[in-house]
């Protein structure tokens, strides 16, 4: 396999985002290889909104002793400097940050949805930018895994602190660069296709989390709960606890195959 040059660091602070998926593994490896390792001004950051799979934790977990990267482990905190750096033996995996997170909202019964997807930017991207502004970061480039074949979601970056680079679609890399190389590994992200990022996550289509009610329905049971906590909806048009209804009267072709935004085509929530 060869390297391109358009996996070779810029000068100055770097922050990796690692989003816990195959992309931005991927990167995080090709990245590596071609600059001989990670200088010490290169941050490698996995967010953590606790309700990835375990499988997605084993995966992060793997790549930091695998491939011997250090990762920081993040979690949004309601308190502040509202970041905690955790470790791979302590991260949540009972929904803790989202939750402290809609309890900083919840006189409001407000939930995130897919037109105020404000999970992304609190959980993700506040987050880490907390913790590197706490390392005494002034500015730095902000590293996306985003492929080649995914150009609409390439955009500029809107806060001045940093710039946005996209290394894979730099590349012309495509899903099939990415899955072959998981393909020659040894290890591999095991979860079921479509549970990546948060389980429930509202950008996903009906048929994703009617799968997920079926494979899952006691991870599927947090997102009622947590709507039924606030009296808010995650989605205008729907609740979990009719979808859940529904999927246990209904065949799979009944649900909308369409997903929003970073979901569609096995996207990673990257911000």
């Amino acid at each position: 396999m060869t390297y391109s040059n358009s996996y070779k660091l810029p000068e100055g602070n770097v922050l990796i985002s690692l989003s816990g998926g195959r992309t931005s593994a991927y990167m995080l490896h090709q990245i590596c290889v071609a600059n001989d390792g990670l200088r010490d001004d290169v941050v490698v950051a996995f967010a953590n909104t606790g309700r990835e799979m375990e499988g997605t934790i084993d995966f992060v977990k793997e790549i930091q002793h695998r491939w011997d990267v250090n990762i920081r482990w993040l979690e949004y905190r309601k308190a502040k400097p509202k970041y905690e750096e955790v470790g791979h033996n302590s991260v949540s995996l009972d929904g803790r940050p989202f939750m402290e997170m809609v309890d900083s909202t919840s006189s409001n019964n407000f939930l995130p949805n897919q037109n105020m997807r404000y999970c992304t930017q609190e959980l993700k991207v506040k987050t880490i930018k907390r913790f590197l502004v706490g390392m005494g970061w002034k500015r730095w480039t902000n590293t996306v895994g985003i492929r080649g074949d995914e150009p609409r979601r390439l955009r500029e970056s809107k806060d001045n602190r940093w710039v946005n680079w996209y290394p894979i679609a730099d590349a012309k890399e495509t899903v099939k660069n990415v899955n072959y190389f998981w393909e020659q590994q040894p290890f591999d992200l095991k979860i079921m296709k479509g549970s990546g990022n948060c389980d429930g996550c509202f950008l996903k289509s009906e048929s994703t989390l009617a799968a997920m009610f079926r494979e899952h329905p006691e991870r599927m049971q947090w997102w009622i709960d947590m709507e039924e906590k606030t009296g808010g909806k995650f989605h205008k048009n729907r609740t979990y606890k009719s979808l859940s209804e529904f999927v246990s009267l209904q065949r799979d072709w009944i649900f909308d195959e369409d997903a929003y935004l970073c979901q569609a085509d096995d996207g990673e929530c990257t911000g």
